[in-house]
C-alpha cells in the first residue's frame, strides 16, 4: 500500500505560478511511477503529467507542456508539480497517483491522494 498526500493547492492569478508536492508513505516510493491527473466540476479526470520511477522519463498533456514541469525526489519520498504561466482553464482538483509502471490511463493506477484544489483568476 502506498500512501499519497498532496498540498500545494491555492488561489493564483493568471499568469502565477504553483508547486504542487505529493508526499508519499507505505511502500518505496522509488518502486512506482507517479502521475498527475486534475477533475474540474463536471468534468472527467484527466492526466496532466507523468514519470518514471527513476525520474529519467517523463510526459505531459499537449495542454500544460511547456508550462508544467513534473519532477521527483526518491530520497524524500516526495512528488512535485511546478506549474507556471497558469491560466484559469488549469482550475481543477489536482490528484497525484502511484504505479508500477507510467501511464496515462486513470483506471490503471491503484494508489491515489485525495486531492488539492488549484483555483486560477482571470
Amino acid at each position: 500500500q502506498v500512501h499519497l498526500v498532496e498540498s500545494g493547492g491555492g488561489l493564483v492569478q493568471a499568469g502565477g505560478s504553483l508547486r504542487l508536492s505529493c508526499a508519499a508513505s507505505g511502500r518505496t516510493f522509488s518502486n512506482y511511477a507517479m502521475g498527475w491527473f486534475r477533475q474540474a466540476p463536471g468534468k472527467e479526470r484527466d492526466f496532466v503529467a507523468g514519470i518514471s520511477w527513476t525520474g529519467g522519463r517523463t510526459d505531459y498533456a499537449d495542454s500544460v507542456k511547456g508550462r508544467f514541469t513534473i519532477s521527483r525526489d526518491n530520497a524524500k519520498n516526495t512528488g512535485y508539480l511546478q506549474m507556471n504561466n497558469l491560466k484559469p482553464e488549469d482550475t481543477a482538483v489536482y490528484y497525484c497517483a502511484a504505479r508500477n509502471l507510467m501511464t496515462r490511463t486513470v483506471a490503471l493506477y491503484p494508489y491515489w491522494g485525495q486531492g488539492t484544489q488549484v483555483t486560477v483568476s482571470s
